[in-house]
Parts: C-alpha cells; structure tokens; sequence
C-alpha cells in the first residue's frame, strides 16, 4: 500500500491525512503538538462522515493512520511527503533538510504554504528538485483544487508524478508553471478580503451581510463557472467582448478601494471580531464545519448531476474507481455469469436522509434505477446507443422496505435477469448493507425507439446480452416476493 507522510498536523495537515487515508493510502504523521492526534482524529471523524457519500463508487479500504515521535520516523519510505508546518520560511527550510536527509531520493515533498515561492522553499537545499508547492483549501478533504507551483528545478518527471497522485486522491493539480507571491486563488481571496476589510470599517456592510452577498449570489455562481465563464455568459449572445465594453469603463471608476489597505488597528480587529462573533458565535466549531461539509457535499453532488464544474471531476474519479470497487462496465468483465451482478457499491450520502434519520424511500428507488442503468450499460445500452436512438423504458416498479439505511451505511445492489428475450427487460434488485437485505425492486422495462417513442425490438448484440444473463441466472432460486402485489402477505 502506498504510503503518504504529513508533517505538521493541523487543520490543513489534518485535511491533508484524511483526504489520503480515506483513498487507500497509509499514512504517517509527525508534529510535535501534544493535541495533534485529537485533532486530526475529530478532523478525520467528520471528512468519514462526508467525503465517501461525495462520490457514487465506494472509496477503497482505509489506509493505516500512524503518528511518530520523529520526522524520520514519518518520512522514511513515503512516496509522497507533504509539509504543512507554520508560515515561517526559517523553520520551513529547516524542516526540509531534516526530511531531505531521511526520504527516499525519488519522493515527491509538497509544501501546503499559501504565501512562499517554491524557489524560496528549493534555496541552499541539495536536491531541490524534490519539492514543489502543492497548495490546498479548506476542507482539504472535499474540495478538490490543488495549486502546483514548479520550477525549472523540478523535472517532467517530477512534474508528472506529482499530478498522478494529486489526481489519483480526487484532486484537481492547477499547474502553475511561472511562480508569484501567494500563488493564483489567494490573490483573488486578498483582493476581496481588502475590499470587505473597507466596507466594513466604513460602516457599508457588517460581516454577515457581506458573507450573504457572496454566498446568496456570486459565490454560487463562482462555485459552478469561475469568474470569465460566469462575465461570458452575462455578455448574452455577443459574449465577452460585449461584457467588457459595457463594462470596461467600470475599471477607472473609484468603485474600489484594493489598492488602498485600511491600517490594521486594534479598533478594526475588534470591529471585525465582534461581528464575527455575533454572526456565528452561537455555533461550535466542529458543529460549524458539519454544516460546511452537508452544503460543500450538497453543492458537488447537485454539479455532478450536470456533469459540471467540481462535479464533474468527482465522476472522473468514481469513474476511474469503478473496476477497484468490483463494478463492471461490460458483459466481458463479468467473472461468473451464473451469480447476480454488482450494479451498485457506494455508501448512503448525506442528502439521501429525512426528517426521520433514515434513507428516504425516494432514495431507494433512485439506487434501483441508478442499478438499472448499469445493466443496461452492461448489457450494450449505454450512452453512444440511446445518443443514436434506442433505449429502455420502465413500465413498472414494485419496491418493498425491509430495513433501515442511515447516512454513511455502505450498501450494495446486486441484479438478477429474470427476463431478457424480445422487447422486454425484467430485473430483480435486491439492496444490501453487509448481509441485511433492505429492499428489493422488481422493475419491467420495455424498448423503445426514441424518434417514434414507441416499444421496439432492441439492437441484436443487446437483446443477445440480455438473453444470455437471463439464461446463466435462470438457475438461481426465484428471488422471494418476485412478482408480488402491493400490500400481499410476505
């Protein structure tokens, strides 16, 4: 198993252990604060509560979380080093050559600063080629944009391999290939950080009104398109260069004042502080990032939906997790044909749950359905073939609830081909959390040809897929309640 060191454990460092523990890596950690490992630990306790129902593929198992007395100790044989100790460019050099002098001579070392150039952290080291700034947000283990920071130090190699791994945890590496102070996206936090610092002091907006403008308006917009998609797409159908000729003129106007900083007073802290406090100080801390989570999850799940932005990225990755997690794609990956297929395996996420604690009972028709579209994805009915017209319509389903799923349980949906000859598609799925059957779904499908939105015979290769499951799973005892109507004695 592959295995990651963190030096420094703190809420970035922290972040930083869970996003590699809960994707199969081991990892080993090094900071010489007395409460670390309380800390990552309540860390580590809400990034399990949220980060496996962000995806619809079930992460792999969790790696082994180990804390150490001695840089050594963390860092010796790790492929992937990250430093997250405090922003002191002394102590940063200083932690380097210790972990230079124990690492492996091909490990990569990431630096979580938010302010250094990486030719600051590389200066008076013997291989500077080794380390790179990886730059994360918090909470390191949902949000997925790292800032990669090299120079002409670092080899392609060094490069390349830096991007896997990023890339392998579910993370996106935006590649800075030319180093500047504070990097890209904590230029634009300062900017607006600057701006809110004069609008409070000034007496225009108090802190809670400021966050509601951003998060009840662009901050959204922000979170789906970025800054020029979102300027484009208010350009109309003239577009950019529209947008800024209407709106160019803007940039002479005294509408800002970033380029005037207010003195950082003792009176402005405590302005600043106290509004904070009055916004939100009725809430924990941990109670504060639980709530963060359920909306940061809420909001990539909904982008999912549409194949966009931060969403779409996640289902690269479920995508990429697919065969690990024993889900197949097609008729040929199948290793028994005689067995039910695997056509789910995810946890129950946190937006699947009700007023009662429990998975709605939506929800579970939406996992029978989401196992339907993968046995027609199996079977040849994927998405080039219904694009050119033929797909499968469901008729009926009949669902019965047999036990409760909560938030975070992991469940299974295992398919059996009961009918597969002609125009018809009849499955039986059957839900499971370990060995607790929680529902089954018995659903009809029939074909239909999407230009005329009439049943049609499906595409022979289809039909011959379906018919032989059918045939291998016609050995398999009747599934119990097959066929069963509504309130009828189980």
């Amino acid at each position: 198993m592959k295995t990651a060191a963190i030096i420094g454990g703190g809420v970035i460092g922290g972040g930083w252990a869970a996003r590699f523990l809960l994707n199969g890596w081991n990892v080993r950690v090094f900071d010489p604060d007395p409460e670390a490992e309380r800390k990552i630990s309540e860390v580590l306790g809400n990034a399990r509560r949220s980060l496996p129902g962000l995806g619809n593929v079930a992460l792999p198992a969790e790696g082994l979380l180990t804390f150490h007395e001695t840089i050594q100790e963390a860092v010796e044989g790790a492929e992937w080093i990250q430093e997250s100790v405090p922003e002191r460019l002394d102590l940063k050099q200083k932690v380097y050559g210790e972990m230079q002098a124990y690492c492996a001579p091909d490990a990569v070392i990431g630096s979580s600063t938010s302010g250094f150039k990486p030719s600051q952290l590389q200066d008076g080291r013997e291989a500077p080629g080794q380390i790179v700034v990886t730059h994360p947000f918090n909470p390191v283990y949902l949000l997925p944009l790292i800032e990669l920071v090299t120079t002409e130090a670092n080899s392609a190699g060094v490069i390349e391999r830096a991007k896997e791994i990023i890339s392998g945890i579910g993370m996106y590496p935006l590649h800075l290939k030319k180093e500047i102070d504070a990097h890209v996206a904590d230029r634009f936090l300062e900017a607006v950080w600057r701006e809110a610092l004069w609008l409070v002091k000034d007496g225009i907006a108090t802190t809670e009104e400021i966050d509601n403008a951003i998060r009840y308006g662009f901050g959204i917009r922000w979170a789906q398109m970025g800054l020029f998609d979102t300027y484009r797409v208010a350009g109309g159908e003239a577009g950019m260069r529209h947008f800024m000729a209407q709106f160019g003129p803007c940039l002479s106007w005294p509408w800002t004042k970033l380029m005037d900083v207010p003195e950082f007073t003792d009176e402005l802290v405590d302005l600043i502080a106290g509004q904070s406090d009055a916004q939100s100080g009725h809430l924990d801390i941990r109670e504060m990032e639980r709530i963060r989570d359920d909306n940061l999850v809420g909001m990539m799940r909904a982008l999912g939906a549409n194949n966009w932005g931060a969403g779409e990225l996640q289902n690269a990755h479920d995508k990429a997790r697919m065969g690990e997690a024993g889900l197949p794609r097609s008729i040929d990956q199948l290793k028994d044909l005689s067995q039910p297929v695997l056509t789910q395996n995810r946890v129950v996420p946190l937006d699947w749950t009700d007023y009662n604690g429990h998975m709605n009972e939506a929800r579970y028709l939406e996992a029978f359905s989401e196992a339907t579209d993968r046995m027609m994805e199996i079977i040849g009915c994927d998405a080039e073939y219904v694009a050119n017209g033929g797909s499968y319509f469901t008729l009926e389903t009949h669902v019965r609830y047999l036990d409760e799923a909560l938030a975070g349980d992991a469940i299974q949906v295992k398919t059996q081909v009961i009918q597969g000859e002609g125009k018809k598609m009849h499955l039986w799925h059957a839900m499971y959390a370990g060995e607790r059957l929680l529902s089954t779904g018995d659903t009809l499908l029939v074909h239909v040809d999407l230009k005329t939105r009439k049943s049609s015979p499906p595409a022979p290769h289809i039909e011959a897929n379906l018919v032989k499951l059918a045939e291998a799973h016609a050995s398999l005892p009747a599934p119990e309640g097959l066929g069963r109507a509504t309130g009828a004695p189980r």
